[in-house]
């Protein structure tokens, strides 16, 4: 079955079973690699996208759901001049990664949260990010969303 959608700003025909996750129709259909698959639930957060502009765990999503929606994944987040998003700069910036696989994820996520919100305080950062880092970059990760909002003296205080 062909599902007509738009994804990373670009209209696209996915050639899929109607129940195939999301995220699987992204990596092995459309061979972006970015969105990861973490556990298969919707727990951890790895495979986090945008549809329509709201936080989506692709690998729960029907990808016959995204039918006539806009999908964007991490590689949809850069310029079209590939000029990095401010939350990919301050990302590199703040040295968020360590393992780094939850990170497209956590990028994800954060872009979410600062469209929706503006300027995030810490407190609505720790509430907001939810997705799991096997490594514990919480800090840092907080550290980089409020530098993204022009909040980088805020950021350095309790950042490790």
């Amino acid at each position: 079955m062909a599902i007509e959608t738009t994804v990373n700003g670009k209209a696209v025909s996915i050639e899929a079973e109607p129940d195939t996750p999301l995220l699987w129709a992204l990596r092995e259909d459309l061979g972006l690699t970015g969105t990861k698959f973490g556990c298969g639930i919707s727990a951890c957060g790895a495979c986090s996208v945008h549809v329509n502009g709201e936080i989506t765990r692709s690998c729960s999503v029907p990808v016959s759901a995204v039918a006539g929606k806009s999908v964007t994944t991490i590689e949809g987040l850069k310029g079209e001049d590939g000029t990095l998003h401010k939350v990919q700069q301050a990302w590199i910036d703040a040295q968020v990664p360590q393992c780094g696989y939850c990170q497209s994820g956590q990028i994800m996520a954060a872009v979410a949260l600062i469209q929706k919100t503006g300027t995030p305080s810490a407190a609505q950062v720790d509430e907001a990010m939810t997705n799991i880092c096997r490594c514990g970059t919480y800090p840092r990760i907080r550290k980089a969303i409020l530098a993204a909002t022009g909040q980088a003296a805020v950021a350095v205080e309790g950042a490790a």
